[in-house]
């Protein structure tokens, strides 16, 4: 099965891998709220809002495609777009998900292809 956001195949180009961040419940000292160091004891803050990241390499035939490839991920990262569902390749979904960030992980490595390794990171935010 073929990884998703919205409907678009936005990784397929390359190998990924899907990571989930932290989850479960958030606890935060008191010592941090009150900005005092000595004050002891722990809360619950809710849970931890849904992120996850998806890590991999955009790989195309020419500098002209990666730059396609790039386009179309950064249109759905800007904001105010709408949140979708994101799939993995097992065919779990994240519904109402924001595609939050992208962030290439080194130079653009050229030889028989072209191709970048980056970081994408999708949130499902609490108060939006």
């Amino acid at each position: 099965m073929a990884t998703s956001f919205k409907g678009q195949n936005l990784f397929g180009s390359g190998g990924h891998r899907f990571v989930n961040r932290r989850m479960g419940r958030r606890v935060i000292s008191f010592a941090a709220v009150l900005g005092d160091p000595v004050t002891p004891g722990t809360f619950e803050s809710g849970d931890w809002e849904v992120w996850v990241e998806v890590r991999g390499r955009l790989v195309a035939n020419t500098d002209t495609s990666l730059w396609n490839l790039r386009d179309a991920i950064l249109d759905e990262a800007k904001f105010g777009v709408d949140a979708g569902t994101l799939i993995d390749e097992y065919g779990h979904q994240w519904i109402d998900m924001k595609f939050l960030t992208y962030e290439e992980t080194g130079p653009t490595q050229r030889g028989r292809d072209v191709s970048v390794g980056y970081v994408a990171v999708f949130g499902r935010l609490t108060g939006v």
